[in-house]
């Protein structure tokens, strides 16, 4: 596994009202689908880690001082 997680900031869409599913989706479907990635985004996104849940993924969800919420998923192995 490498030590750079790939990492998809949500928080500007989320802030201007756009809806980052779709981006969220393709992200997930780039090459290393088996290495681990991070979402950050303005609210804990509690839909979407249950969904990953779903596909196999684990998550661990920590709120920065910001409160940016940091998500970072990991394929169960």
């Amino acid at each position: 596994m490498s030590q750079d997680i790939k990492t998809l900031d949500v928080r500007e869409d989320l802030l201007q009202g756009r809806e980052p599913f779709d981006r969220i989706m393709a992200f997930v479907a780039e090459p290393d689908e088996d290495e681990p990635w991070r979402l950050l985004a303005t609210f804990r996104p509690d839909p979407l880690i249950g969904l990953m849940g779903g596909r196999g993924y684990t998550s661990e969800a920590v709120e920065w001082e910001d409160g940016t919420w940091a998500v970072t998923f990991t394929p169960a192995r």
